[in-house]
């Protein structure tokens, strides 16, 4: 009697993993909106009508974080994240897959670990207190902010997880799915 390969199955489960990195990429490229139109806002008030906002600060800083946190997991999809190609371009597929493999086991998953308890912790604390910013004069709450930080962290992880699927597969099989 054969035994099924895990194979299919661990592709279909990165395949919807990936969808959630797609998602998750969309519904984040979405808040270039509100940045673009507050900063705008700000330019046109500060040196067409010199009234500067006491807002657009803060509101560039938070929106500009998130939209770069948020967008981590879809560019680790994309491959978009930086690596030194020198050398793995000219591995087989078997050996890159190898090398991902392990690296996501020794460096990524425990790296993310620590940055989910680490920016739970802090967006724990920063809620308990209602947190306010201290940088401008119209400190805005800034726990919601920093409750990016897990949430983040949580979306790098599961793509992770497709990501290490991949490469499992690329190890075995000899090729990318």
């Amino acid at each position: 009697m054969m035994r099924e390969s895990p194979f299919p199955k661990l592709l279909k489960l990165a395949g919807f993993i990936d969808q959630i990195s797609i998602w998750s990429g969309k519904m984040t490229a979405w808040l270039i909106f509100p940045l673009v139109i507050g900063l705008t806002y700000e330019v046109i008030s500060r040196y067409v009508f010199k009234s500067p906002t006491i807002w657009a600060y803060d509101l560039a800083y938070m929106l500009y974080g998130t939209l770069f946190m948020l967008g981590a997991a879809f560019t680790l999809y994309k491959k978009g994240h930086i690596r030194t190609d020198i050398f793995y371009d000219q591995w087989t597929p078997k050996r890159q897959g190898w090398v991902d493999a392990l690296l996501y086991l020794l460096f990524f998953f425990p790296g993310m670990i620590f940055f989910l308890i680490a920016g739970l912790d802090e967006a724990i604390h920063s809620w308990s207190l209602l947190e306010k910013s201290e940088v401008g004069a119209w400190r805005p709450p800034i726990y919601p902010f920093k409750t990016v930080i897990p949430l983040t962290a949580v979306l790098l992880i599961v793509q992770g997880v497709s990501e290490f699927l991949k490469s499992v597969y690329a190890a075995f099989k000899g090729e990318w799915p």
